[in-house]
């Protein structure tokens, strides 16, 4: 019934029940999940996605878009704030929204690299623009040497990096 595009500004169930093998985590609570497919919570989240920006890279994006304030901001804020949601679940949801803009920020990430100020998505975007993108471009250098398609984004390449780099340092990370 209705295409791509229209996906991307709404969440459906797949988005919400979604969950590649091998991910950790809760899914999203069922009440949360009714809201978000037929009730107002729907309608807020499916607002604010429409003003985040679909098809760029973190890096490309200005940083008004990652702010504090801004609607992905707000979309996090929205989702987080739900019962049992939290904000692994809410970051984890946006990022499937928009896996080029928005990094999954979870437990393990968290533990790996801090907590970052003046926050995550902020310190990460001027990380992949110093030294004339040179962390970006190491990241798609990645993704290429590894033979993974292009549709994987660079932002989920570098939580691979992270996850996989940590785990090898046998770090147990708080649950």
């Amino acid at each position: 019934m209705f295409g791509r595009s229209h996906a991307a500004l709404r969440a459906t169930a797949a988005y919400l029940c979604h969950r590649p093998p091998g991910s950790h985590g809760s899914p999203v609570p069922a009440p949360v999940a009714l809201d978000i497919l037929e009730g107002r919570l729907g309608g807020r989240l499916s607002g604010l996605l429409q003003a985040v920006p679909r098809g760029i890279d973190m890096a490309d994006a200005a940083a008004t878009v990652l702010s504090d304030g801004s609607p992905a901001d707000q979309a996090w804020h929205l989702l987080r704030d739900q019962p049992d949601v939290g904000w692994v679940i809410a970051g984890k949801l946006l990022a499937r929204k928009r896996p080029q803009l928005l990094p999954v920020y979870d437990k393990v990430v968290r533990c790996a690299l801090g907590r970052p100020r003046p926050s995550f998505w902020l310190t990460l975007h001027a990380a992949l623009r110093a030294d004339n993108r040179a962390l970006h471009r190491q990241l798609l250098a990645l993704r290429e040497a590894a033979g993974v398609a292009e549709t994987v984004s660079v932002l989920r390449v570098c939580d691979v990096v992270v996850w996989m780099g940590h785990r090898a340092e046998r770090h147990a990370c708080p649950r």
